[in-house]
């Protein structure tokens, strides 16, 4: 390791031990509850006899694709801040992502906001404003989809009370929900009602900082304004989520032979994935998800009598599949664009420790 990878690990230590010791100990645990009880012998089984085409044919297409209707949506959101070609941002998105499978505390969403910005000349602050936005919507999605499939038959199969489950998901989806909509309509008024409610809780510095930030978002949130640009946002947001990510589920189960009943039952059984899955990633954990992945899958498969063994297996290989592909395309693309990894890490941890800067 040279001496300028040492000092990024250093810094990244510095930045956050804590968040990282944290985050280790959530994968460790969820490890831990997935792989519990579980028969090696069988499990190997069960990946050996993996059809891997079925698996890796439709899934690696879908992970890029993923990534690239990522990067328009991002893109629309940006539009606000400046114009933007679609290169820049899908090769920002790439590298991002990256960034996430492979170093911690969520670095890939400051590096894919300093990486565009060093390739267009834009802010980084403002730009990061759109990623913060970006992923308020993810977790809207995730969030309502998890209420439809509880809400449907997936409280029941799972043991819950779907009355006792979703009350409170629909007040989790209503947070970031009408937080985007009074960011959207009315801006100013939201930042004000934000730094007024915030006076009497917070110290003068932090109340500053945190309607810099509240304009930030609102800045992000300018993406949104237009008819075009929700509806656009809208169109790719259901396409990464609705279709691009249901994919590689399904030709895991396909993959792995699991019988489900039929057609109509394995595409439930992929939402479900879909669903917990997402829901586990925004955990805190080790760099590419490993541990809450793993046993969210054996959450969502649990209900549908699947052995544990095959859906640890699943998602074994539905991961592996799954951090491969993103890890390749975003190493290639700092390949091709002439940019060292080690300079990718230490300007993501300057960006983490002052994001405020250009």
């Amino acid at each position: 390791m040279s001496g300028g990878w040492r000092g990024a690990v250093r810094r990244l230590a510095g930045l956050g031990d804590t968040r990282v010791v944290v985050g280790l100990a959530i994968s460790a645990v969820t490890l831990w509850f997935a792989l519990r009880g579980v028969s090696y012998t069988a499990l190997a089984r069960d990946i050996a006899r993996a059809d891997l085409v079925i698996l890796l044919v439709p899934s690696i297409p879908a992970h890029l694709a993923s990534l690239y209707f990522r990067a328009l949506r991002w893109r629309h959101l940006i539009l606000a801040v400046a114009p933007m070609e679609r290169a820049p941002v899908f090769r920002a998105t790439t590298v991002g992502f990256m960034i996430n499978n492979v170093f911690p505390l969520r670095l890939g969403e400051v590096v894919r906001a300093w990486h565009l910005g060093r390739e267009t000349g834009v802010s980084r602050a403002a730009i990061f404003a759109t990623v913060v936005v970006e992923r308020l919507i993810d977790a809207a999605v995730v969030l309502s989809l998890a209420a439809l499939v509880l809400g449907s038959r997936g409280a029941a199969a799972a043991g819950l009370d779907p009355w006792a489950v979703l009350p409170p998901l629909v007040a989790l989806v209503a947070v970031p929900v009408v937080f985007i909509i009074a960011l959207r309509v009315a801006p100013d008024r939201t930042v004000a009602l934000g730094t007024r409610l915030s006076g009497p809780l917070l110290p003068r510095s932090w109340k500053l900082r945190l309607e810099q930030v509240l304009r930030q978002f609102a800045t992000g949130m300018g993406g949104l304004r237009g008819r075009h640009s929700v509806i656009w946002v809208t169109i790719h947001t259901a396409n990464v989520w609705l279709v691009l990510s249901i994919i590689p589920f399904l030709a895991a189960l396909v993959a792995l032979h699991v019988d489900l009943g039929g057609p109509m039952d394995t595409l439930a059984a992929a939402y479900n994935l879909l669903i917990w899955v997402g829901a586990a990633v925004a955990l805190p954990s080790a760099p590419g998800f490993f541990g809450p992945y793993h046993a969210a899958c054996w959450v969502a498969l649990r209900p549908l009598g699947v052995p544990k063994e095959t859906a640890i297996a699943l998602g074994t290989l539905s991961h592996a599949v799954f951090w491969v592909t993103l890890t390749a395309a975003g190493l290639l693309v700092l390949r091709f664009r002439h940019t060292r990894l080690e300079e990718t890490l230490q300007a993501g941890g300057d960006s983490f420790q002052d994001p405020e800067s250009k």
